[in-house]
């Protein structure tokens, strides 16, 4: 099971805050707690299991999940309003930012523009493992 803290302070050191950032802690998500299947998003096809780990953090500035692509499975193309992160934990995907496609395996990472149509398909037989983050255009309540 993946534990994840997404903010924290380290004993002792000051913690540098930008404006309106939040105090504290931080939050710990179990992805067990946050699993849902679902029809990949942007017209997606097939099945996929989503994390949507930072969904229930309080205050927050970013957007962090993992996505298990299903065989078959694709989220579709669509035009993107900040950069954003793909990253390959297992099994293979073809990545398509403008018109490229290029395949991806096991540790690779696809850096997206702001204003780029993208998208990403499982191929072969082993599910697709992806991490994916971005920021979202402001910090939630």
């Amino acid at each position: 099971m993946i534990t994840l803290v997404l903010a924290g302070l380290i004993a002792g050191a000051a913690p540098q805050q930008s404006q309106g950032s939040p105090a504290g802690v931080g939050v710990v998500i179990r992805e067990a707690d946050v699993m849902v299947r679902q029809v990949p998003p942007h017209n997606g096809t097939g099945m996929s299991t989503a994390y949507r780990i930072s969904d229930v953090a309080p205050n927050r500035a970013m957007e962090f999940r993992k996505r298990i692509m299903h065989p078959g499975a694709s989220i579709g193309l669509h035009v993107i309003n900040h950069d954003e992160v793909y990253h390959v934990v297992s099994g293979e995907g073809d990545v398509t930012s403008d018109g490229v496609t290029t395949r991806m395996k096991a540790g690779d990472t696809a850096y997206l523009y702001d204003g780029g149509n993208v998208g990403i398909r499982q191929v072969g037989e082993e599910d697709l493992v992806l991490i994916i983050a971005y920021p979202l255009a402001s910090r939630t309540d």
